[in-house]
Formats: structure tokens, sequence, C-alpha cells
């Protein structure tokens, strides 16, 4: 089987995947926000933006999350600036990832229910 390439932007991707999720999971604690989960991170090929999707607990918290975690976004670059080996760290964008919801009222509508 050939060994799958995968470019940079996939590489940092899964990188600020993984130290986002900590730092969101940080901020839910510390600053009472209600709870999320960073589902995925895209970066663009000149790596300036990362466009980070969160999920929410409950549906109805996500735009309230997603609104405190853009106002968090510059203190998440600054830390990840010091723990990542990347010499500019791209710059955050949170959004809503409503592909859960979706799926759970496809789930109901299948079952009957409305």
């Amino acid at each position: 089987m050939p060994a799958k390439s995968f470019n940079r932007s996939d590489r940092v991707s899964a990188e600020l995947r993984r130290e986002i999720a900590l730092l969101v999971h940080g901020a839910v604690r510390e600053h009472a926000l209600p709870s999320v989960s960073v589902s995925d991170v895209e970066v663009t090929k000149d790596l300036d933006f990362a466009t980070v999707f969160v999920t929410a607990l409950l549906g109805d918290e996500g735009p309230e999350a997603v609104a405190a975690l853009n106002e968090l976004a510059k203190e998440f670059r600054r830390d990840l600036s010091r723990t990542m080996k990347l010499r500019r760290v791209p710059e955050l964008r949170f959004r809503y990832d409503d592909s859960v919801d979706r799926g759970e009222r496809i789930e109901t509508l299948l079952r009957g229910g409305s």
C-alpha cells in the first residue's frame, strides 16, 4: 500500500487540534464556559489562518461558547507560540460545528419522531 503523503498544512492542523483541545478544556474550567470540545482544525495553505471547529455538549450553548472562545483567541495564540515550534502561529477563528446536531436531528426523523 503506498504511503499517504501529508502536506505541511495537514500536519500543522493535526498538531494545532491537539494543542488547542488542551487550551479549550482549560478555558472551559477556568472561565466557566459551556462545555465544548474541538472537533476539527482547518489551516490555510499559507498557514496564516486556522479555523477551529467546536461542538457543544448542549447545542443551544454553542454560539455563546464560540463567542467566548473568539475573545480568548489571542491568548490561545500566544500560548501556542510558546509550545509549538512554528515561526508564526496562525490566527485562530472559532466556528460552531453543527454536524452533530444535524446528525441527531436526522436520526430522530428516521426513528419517526419530530
